[in-house]
């Protein structure tokens, strides 16, 4: 594809990049800092986190910052930034059984070991706005930490470990209600989609590596488009957990597990109303789907669980997932990244100036050919006519 260099473009573009910055603040608005952005907009943090694909919480509050909002942008920041850090060390693998939950529910049993866990969530309230939010002041925040306190101490009475938490999956698997967990073909270690190119078909870790960074939005409808009617993978979700995971490294000299912190984080699983057959011997069984993501992300967890759960039936040939977008797996990973499809999008904004003149010249051509055969047409009707008269 060719471009055209424009003179003086370079100042053009500073001018353009000055010209943000202004509209930014001429408002007059005190500007937002990171630890506002970071505890207020939790929600667009965590997109930024998993849709960037790297934990870093004030990080993350940053891009949201620098891009105004924009989501696909954060994303793109904070995933640009990921690529300039180095690898030091690997973490240890990490279990949803380990997570200090906030927030635990199940949809699919009333009873759960454990018993369902709220916390917090809009799900339950009435979408209305709320003019006091607009009148917000520094005694509302003290406000909300004694709220708060008082909330833990009054959890604190309760009897056993606080947010821990059996998995209702590990139950259902007990009973023979659901698939066990598949294994990975001949590989070791999980793939790893930043140092390897994805192949169709894939591993199922490459798959969840790739839903995992992806964009919700994107997710949020394939995974609508299947359960709608082109597809049906009508699910039920097996548990949903919000909260914090340890994170694990071997210490370096002694060998052993160490924890050097903890991410907040969300995932999902799902059961298909589809069964599926191993083998002649085994009973029928539902199948799983799985979704995980940064932060507080519960649209995008059960979206990616729905998928993976579509697209491991679709290989398998099961009833679910058969037809429909959703159900080709190369469609579906190479199409659900926010960043790459917004640069792509993005890009026809710079000058094609030398690829248009080339269309031009291709509708030239045929509108000239279509001229000329409209020519003939008129020409032999016009002669018809005559040699009936």
């Amino acid at each position: 594809m060719g471009y055209v260099a424009v003179r003086g473009g370079a100042d053009a573009v500073l001018r353009a990049e000055e010209l943000v910055e202004c509209l930014r603040l001429m408002g007059g608005s005190t500007p937002l800092q990171l630890p506002q952005i970071r505890d207020q907009l939790r929600h667009a943090v965590s997109r930024a986190m998993h849709e960037g694909a790297l934990y870093a919480p004030l990080l993350a509050a940053l891009a949201v910052k620098q891009a105004e909002g924009d989501s696909v942008e954060a994303g793109f920041l904070l995933r640009a930034y990921r690529t300039t850090l180095p690898r030091v060390m690997a973490s240890l693998p990490v279990s949803g059984r380990d997570m200090l939950c906030l927030r635990r529910i199940s949809a699919s049993f009333k009873d759960i070991p454990g018993g369902q866990m709220l916390g917090p969530a809009t799900d339950y309230l009435i979408r209305l706005l709320q003019p006091a939010l607009a009148r917000e002041d520094m005694h509302a925040v003290t406000q909300a930490g004694e709220r708060y306190a008082a909330l833990v101490e009054r959890g604190s009475q309760s009897p056993g470990e606080i947010g821990r938490f059996p998995k209702v999956a590990d139950e259902m698997r007990r009973e023979q209600m659901i698939v066990d967990v598949p294994a990975e073909p001949d590989r070791t270690e999980p793939f790893d989609i930043t140092r390897e190119p994805l192949t169709f078909p894939c591993p199922r870790s490459a798959r969840l590596q790739a839903m995992a960074q992806a964009d919700t939005g994107s997710l949020m409808s394939l995974a609508y488009s299947s359960v709608r009617g082109y597809g049906d993978a009508h699910p039920t979700l097996i548990e949903l957990r919000y909260g914090y995971l340890p994170v694990q490294v071997t210490h370096p000299l002694t060998g052993e597990p160490v924890t050097i912190g903890e991410i907040e984080a969300t995932e999902a699983e799902i059961a298909s109303k589809a069964h599926s057959v191993t083998s002649n011997a085994e009973p029928p069984r539902f199948n799983v789907g799985y979704g995980f993501a940064f932060g507080q992300s519960e649209l995008k967890v059960m979206s990616m669980a729905i998928l993976d759960s579509v697209l491991t039936q679709a290989r398998a040939g099961s009833l679910s997932g058969e037809s429909g977008p959703a159900a080709d797996e190369e469609f579906v990973l190479l199409h659900c990244d926010g960043i790459e499809a917004s640069g792509f999008v993005a890009h026809f904004k710079l000058p094609h100036y030398v690829t248009f003149e080339a269309d031009r010249s291709v509708l030239a051509r045929a509108r000239e050919h279509h001229a000329q055969r409209q020519s003939r047409l008129r020409t032999l009707v016009e002669q018809a006519i005559e040699e009936q008269q």
